[in-house]
């Protein structure tokens, strides 16, 4: 049967089946699918900010003066040779001129498979100046093989970066089996945060917008994926048309439910990986990743203010 309960054949094949055979716990609710997030995104995020991992990026000849020269081939690459128009389509939020920019030349400099083995390189030592000494601990190992059960139990239908990523060969290091897992999961809740907003009817600017007007991020933060000041304006005008935005920009009590109902999407579709796991697993995941977590934080290589919202939504 169907998760949908509609009885139908499914048609998941082998590998559909032994993710569906590994939802040994309790039905997980939204909002600890939610904390969960809120725990591993700092895991994967590092990605973008570590010096590291720039220093790959460098050597393979992407800019370094931001993060975008690197950030768009570095997150693409497990599609293979996608370009702009793919890659737009994936990431969804950020401007199409914005990705073209950074992808029409990218495979130019380096291919997907050079960008994918300087990705690992680049977070194995990350992870190492910052976990130290804690980077070959059981604790860590743990934490590792539990998050993997997860990842591995994701049904990827439907979500093209998630799938891209658990296709990959996982890593051998149990730190970045631990990166790897966090980066499925991440990106199998990002691609179900954008059917979230198709359903809500939001536009890739309009969905900005309206993250914007209910305080998730200023403005100038989330002008960074770079759409024009004409394009934001009018965009802003469409949500005040549909009574979701006022004039000045913050949102109506009606566009605060309808971005509450996405953040409640999203997280329903985030959920079922973790039913990989029995309660009690999940409790001894959070307790053994905490360290880890506040290490990553404590880096201080992560912005302040995040377009994810993580901590204000």
């Amino acid at each position: 049967m169907t998760r949908d309960g509609s009885g139908a054949d499914s048609g998941i094949g082998e590998v559909g089946a032994v993710r569906q055979a590994a939802r040994v716990g309790d039905v997980v609710d939204p909002g600890e699918a939610r904390r969960l997030w809120h725990l591993l995104e700092p895991l994967h995020a590092v990605l973008y900010y570590a010096p590291q991992v720039f220093e790959g990026a460098a050597a393979l000849g992407y800019g370094t003066d931001e993060r975008w020269p690197s950030y768009f081939p570095f997150r693409a690459a497990p599609l293979g040779a996608a370009g702009g128009e793919r890659v737009a389509s994936a990431f969804y939020s950020f401007s199409p001129r914005m990705v073209a920019a950074h992808m029409d030349s990218a495979w130019a400099e380096a291919s997907p498979a050079d960008v994918l083995r300087a990705r690992e390189r680049g977070m194995d030592r990350a992870y190492r100046a910052i976990f130290g000494d804690r980077t070959s601990s059981p604790e860590l190992a743990e934490s590792a093989a539990l998050l993997r059960r997860v990842a591995e139990a994701a049904n990827t239908a439907g979500r093209p970066l998630a799938a891209a990523n658990a296709e990959l060969p996982w890593p051998k290091a149990p730190h970045l089996q631990l990166w790897h897992a966090a980066t499925i999961l991440r990106e199998h809740r990002g691609d179900g945060h954008l059917a979230a907003l198709l359903v809500a009817g939001l536009d890739p600017v309009e969905a900005l917008v309206s993250f914007a007007a209910i305080g998730a991020a200023s403005v100038e933060r989330f002008e960074s994926r770079g759409w024009s000041a004409e394009e934001w304006s009018a965009a802003r005008e469409r949500l005040v048309a549909r009574g979701l935005v006022t004039e000045s920009g913050t949102a109506t009590p009606a566009g605060r439910d309808l971005r509450a109902e996405v953040e409640r999407r999203t997280d329903q579709l985030a959920a079922a990986p973790w039913e990989a796991l029995a309660a009690a697993d999940r409790a001894r995941l959070v307790e053994l990743l905490g360290e880890f977590w506040v290490a990553v934080l404590g880096s201080g290589l992560l912005p302040s203010e995040s377009t994810l919202g993580i901590g204000r939504v």
